[in-house]
Parts: C-alpha cells; sequence; structure tokens
C-alpha cells in the first residue's frame, strides 16, 4: 500500500465523475431525462467517460439520488457548527426542501430505472431521518423545542413540501411552512 497525494489521473477520473452526476442531477431535474449525450456535454467529457463511469441509466440514475441524500445528510454538523440549533434546522429544511424539487425530475427516472427502489428508498429516508434527529435532539437540548419529539412524526409534518411548486416561490414558500411548523415545535 502507498500513500501521499492522489495520482493526477485518479483525481481527473474523480473530477469527471463529480462532473457527470452534476450534469445527470440538472438534466434530470429541468426535463427528467437521461441523454448520455446531452450529460457528456454539459459535463464537458466524451460520452464514453460517461459510460465507463456509469454503463446504464439506472447506476446514473442511483448516484445522482445518492449524492442528493449525502448532501443533506452531511450537511447537519456544518449546519450545527455555523449556527444556532434552530437556524440550523431551518436551513437544513430548505436543503430538503431543494432536494425535493431536485427528486421530482428523479422520482420517475426511479421508479422507472430500478426495481430495488422500495430497499433504496427506505434506507435514503432512514439516513434523512438520523440527520432529522440529530437537529431535533441539538434543538431540544438547546431549550428551543419540546424534548421527546419523533422524528418521523415531524418528518411527516414535512410532507406539505411535497406540493410546493417548483415553478412558483418554493424557498419561500418552505419558510413559512417551517414559521408554521416551529409553533408546534417550540418548548412552553
Amino acid at each position: 500500500m502507498t500513500t501521499g497525494s492522489v495520482s493526477p489521473r485518479r483525481a481527473d477520473t474523480r473530477r469527471n465523475n463529480e462532473r457527470i452526476i452534476a450534469a445527470a442531477k440538472e438534466s434530470l431535474t429541468t426535463s427528467g431525462e437521461v441523454s448520455y449525450n446531452a450529460i457528456a456535454k454539459k459535463a464537458e467529457v466524451g460520452v464514453g467517460t460517461v459510460y465507463r463511469h456509469f454503463p446504464t441509466p439506472e447506476s446514473l440514475i442511483l448516484a445522482v439520488y445518492q449524492r442528493e441524500v449525502h448532501n443533506l445528510v452531511e450537511a447537519v454538523p456544518a449546519l450545527l457548527k455555523d449556527n444556532p440549533p434552530e437556524q440550523a434546522l431551518r436551513k437544513w429544511i430548505g436543503h430538503v426542501a431543494g432536494y425535493l424539487m431536485t427528486k421530482r425530475g428523479l422520482a420517475s427516472a426511479m421508479q422507472a430505472a430500478t426495481t430495488s427502489h422500495a430497499e433504496f428508498a427506505a434506507k435514503s429516508y432512514e439516513a434523512i431521518l438520523s440527520a432529522l434527529s440529530t437537529l431535533l435532539d441539538a434543538n431540544a437540548e438547546a431549550g428551543t423545542i419540546r424534548p421527546g419529539l419523533d422524528p418521523s412524526t415531524v418528518m411527516q409534518a414535512l410532507g406539505g413540501m411535497m406540493f410546493l411548486d417548483p415553478n412558483g416561490d418554493w424557498e419561500g414558500d418552505t419558510q413559512r411552512l417551517f414559521d408554521l411548523l416551529w409553533l408546534g415545535l417550540r418548548a412552553c
């Protein structure tokens, strides 16, 4: 085993992978389609590179979905570090709303792409629920919300975000939804 910096070729491979996923996310968000040629052009790589990284549309769709879930979960520690718990929760819910706007394009693609959708979605939901639980615990510890709230119940209350209009003021609507939810979460 060797240690040290990553070889330039390996770093280039990672950069290509990231650009492909970003381009695929944009494509799925705007059109709901996976066109390897369009994704390759947007990612500024050859179409063969896209196929090498993601041999099937299903593998590309799942990579985009996994990236979105990963970003939601990984945002929590930084949000808690840089913000008071209430603000961290508010900002994270904004991230969730943005994720849902992306997921609209991913949802039908995922349905068509994989038969293991239910298991994959369940694992993703558990990861997101764990991130929410961390935020709720931080707020309960800070005394801003009632302790002992069930993260599943709070997530269900956030279900209204499924009705946000991606072409409307979904960010403003998210803040208004959070304000309403906050009234129910607050410590008395």
